[in-house]
């Protein structure tokens, strides 16, 4: 069995993966509440995935209501080394356009009523998000995403807005003079929550739709996204079995897995030790539990 262990977070139109050998469901439980969904656990040419449906099968979760904190933690404890995180976005620029794929290298985060720490009172901890993403996986995805014929945007900046409703022309504009490439509603805080998981992230965006910054377009409207999403969801499987089969046989260490080293800044003799149980598979590596 390889050293790797992939977990892939599916957005929007991507609630299964046909290319799973021997799937089968399991819950596992969180100190942080309750996850979206089961994990789809199984292997793909020997190498183990486990898949989560962000927003629940049958897509019952807004993404205000996710519980972020709780889907990073039960990857974590499934043995999850890597994140894959596959959504659906819009475009705020005319070169990536509806059925393209982005892989994305930067966030701006302007969600506000989520959880997007697992530190607070009696543990802190501050992790860099300089760099968001994990170069090395974010190729291997971009490759896969290639292969599995897809037209890909190497490197975009995704605003992640707090939703569930779309964006007013204003804002979409706003967006567009700060510099970023894409929109959507789930990368944010999860991100973040990786990073701090000390687990290496990348997020594959499919495009679904331009946003409503473009003039004598159509505005978004769910019917329009449903129909793209359908057609971008094969592509999307067929990319993880591809980044899958590509993946070296020996998983080398990335700096990532050790982040929270330079991370922590509470001295052990005052940290909250109910917080440090919950702790426990998220950064029971560094904190010594």
């Amino acid at each position: 069995m390889s050293e790797w262990v992939i977990g892939i977070i599916g957005g929007s139109g991507l609630y299964a993966l046909d290319a799973l050998e021997n799937p089968q469901w399991e819950k596992i439980e969180s100190p942080w509440g309750q996850p979206s969904d089961e994990l789809l656990s199984g292997t793909i040419a020997g190498v183990k995935c486990i898949f989560l449906p962000r927003h629940g099968r049958g897509h019952h979760i807004g993404p205000s209501q996710l519980n972020f904190r709780a889907n990073i933690d039960i990857l974590k404890r499934a043995g999850v080394t890597d994140i894959v995180s596959i959504s659906a976005i819009g475009s705020l620029c005319e070169e990536m356009a509806p059925g393209d794929f982005i892989a994305v290298d930067q966030f701006i985060d302007r969600t506000f009523a989520r959880e997007k720490s697992f530190f607070g009172e009696g543990v802190v901890a501050h992790v860099s998000m300089a760099e968001p993403i994990c170069p090395r996986l974010s190729d291997y995805a971009a490759n896969a995403a290639e292969k599995a014929g897809a037209n890909v945007h190497r490197g975009g900046t995704y605003l992640a807005m707090e939703g569930p409703q779309f964006s007013s022309k204003a804002e979409s504009h706003m967006y567009r003079n700060w510099g970023a490439h894409v929109i959507g509603m789930t990368a944010m805080p999860e991100a973040k929550l990786a990073r701090e998981a000390e687990l290496p992230y990348a997020l594959i965006g499919m495009v679904t739709d331009y946003d409503c910054w473009r003039e004598n377009e159509a505005h978004v409207e769910v019917e329009t996204i449903i129909a793209q999403l359908q057609s971008n969801a094969e592509k999307g499987r067929n990319m993880v079995e591809h980044l899958v089969r590509s993946l070296p046989e020996k998983r080398e260490a990335c700096p990532i897995d050790t982040v929270l080293d330079f991370a922590l800044i509470t001295d052990p003799s005052a940290r909250n030790q109910e917080l440090i149980k919950k702790l426990d598979a998220v950064a029971g590596r560094a904190l010594g539990s």
